[in-house]
């Protein structure tokens, strides 16, 4: 229990510094900096793009050495640094270069501390890694909301957005404190392999995740990252996005809350279908609204697509991978979504609203994700040998099993461990 309240502060910590970042971000570049809504787009690849050598390299470090909770010390430590470099910097290139230093370890720190917490959590019940990853949507909630007011107090100009690298750097550096003082159990710290990274290729549910979730991000990420200039173009400022936020996290935090009550009920394929449907519905009702009181509503479907499918897509691969590879399965399942998907999704994207108009992503998005949710049952059948009350949580799918045979295993104490 002790470990799951350093977790759960963890989290308050370290979304609470993308809750100042991610929202405002494509803002400061634009309106701030000065950059185009293509050169915008351009600088938000940049992470994802990074991510790709990012996310593998640390879950590697992470499962190779054991020292899980060192290793997302590290990178929170190294995006703080990245946000304070990124502050001192102006221009597309510099901004460019600067974003992928952060990147390189600011987009690690999400799957490490999704790997650690469904360790440290599988035994506290099948609602515990919802009520521990519920403050990271507390904090992100807090810090979306005060930062707009602690830009006001700080007599900024309303465009002027730079307190925002320092805020975020602070908020990561604090993470990296609390990182430092997790409880290191044998879950935690169980040792992969030097070729055990092999049994993540040949697992057939493993690799068709992968695709689902890189199409999932190639529909949705870009409407995301670019919707503050959506916002923009229909006469809103900082103080809108910041208030469509909060009407984004009211659904999200109960919902998170209760995954694992839902997740009983429909599985993880299930879960995976309700985010995706989701968020087909909440771009193309954006996309479509004249009014603002629409978009407004529409934006409560965003934490059932945080639900189903950014917390859905993890616990599916946590079923089906050996604990000991637990940190290179989400950092692969991040690479071929956050990263590879959300490239993709930001250079078309900003490539379309410049040239069409900015609603266009959002029905683009919309359009895309509906036609990947009819599709979904040829292209992620359900985890085989479980129903709706085991889908994504038995211990007995292929990859699990095969790797609790294989003559690389661990010793008995750090041998595969079910999902949560």
């Amino acid at each position: 229990m002790r470990a799951a309240v350093f977790i759960a502060l963890f989290d308050f910590l370290a979304l609470g510094a993308l809750g100042v970042f991610f929202p405002y971000f494509s803002m400061y570049l634009h309106s701030t900096v000065g950059l185009s809504a293509t050169q915008t787009g351009l600088v938000f690849a940049i992470t994802p793009a990074t991510g790709m050598l990012a996310h593998p390299l640390w879950g590697q470090l992470a499962d190779r050495s054991g020292s899980r909770t060192r290793v997302l010390a590290l990178v929170s430590f190294g995006a703080a640094a990245g946000f304070v470099l990124l502050g001192q910097l102006d221009g597309f290139l510099p901004l460019a270069l600067g974003t992928a230093v952060m990147a390189l370890f600011m987009t690690a720190v999400i799957p490490l501390a999704v790997s650690i917490t469904l360790a440290t959590v599988q035994d506290l019940g099948p609602h515990a890694y919802g009520l521990v990853r519920v403050w990271g949507t507390m904090g992100f909630l807090v810090t979306v909301v005060a930062f707009p007011r602690l830009l006001a107090s700080s007599g900024a100009e309303p465009d002027d957005l730079s307190l925002m690298m320092p805020a975020t750097a602070l908020l990561f550096a604090s993470a990296g404190l609390v990182a430092l003082a997790l409880p290191r159990g044998k879950t935690v710290s169980a040792r992969a392999e030097r070729r055990d990274y092999r049994l993540l290729l040949s697992e057939p549910s493993f690799l068709r995740m992968l695709l689902f979730i890189l199409l999932a991000y190639l529909f949705l990420q870009g409407p995301m990252s670019l919707f503050p200039l959506f916002v923009e173009s229909l006469g809103g400022g900082v103080n809108m996005v910041s208030d469509m936020w909060v009407i984004m996290l009211l659904l999200e935090l109960p919902l998170v809350a209760m995954i694992g009550m839902v997740q009983q009920k429909v599985g993880a394929r299930g879960l995976l279908a309700i985010g995706l449907l989701s968020g087909s519905a909440r771009w193309l009702v954006s996309a479509w609204a004249t009014d603002l009181s629409i978009v407004y509503a529409a934006q409560l479907l965003h934490g059932v697509t945080v639900m189903g499918l950014i917390l859905g897509a993890p616990l599916y691969v946590d079923a089906v991978v050996p604990a000991r590879l637990r940190s290179t399965a989400q950092g692969v399942l991040a690479m071929a979504g956050v990263s590879l998907g959300g490239v993709l999704s930001n250079l078309m994207t900003g490539w379309m609203s410049d040239a069409l108009g900015p609603r266009t992503p959002a029905l683009a998005g919309g359009v895309g994700a509906l036609l990947l949710a009819l599709a979904m049952s040829r292209l992620l059948p359900p985890l085989p040998g479980s129903g709706p009350s085991h889908d994504g949580r038995g211990k007995n799918n292929g990859l699990a099993n095969r790797g609790a045979r294989t003559s690389e295993l661990p010793q008995p104490e750090q041998s595969v461990e079910a999902g949560i």
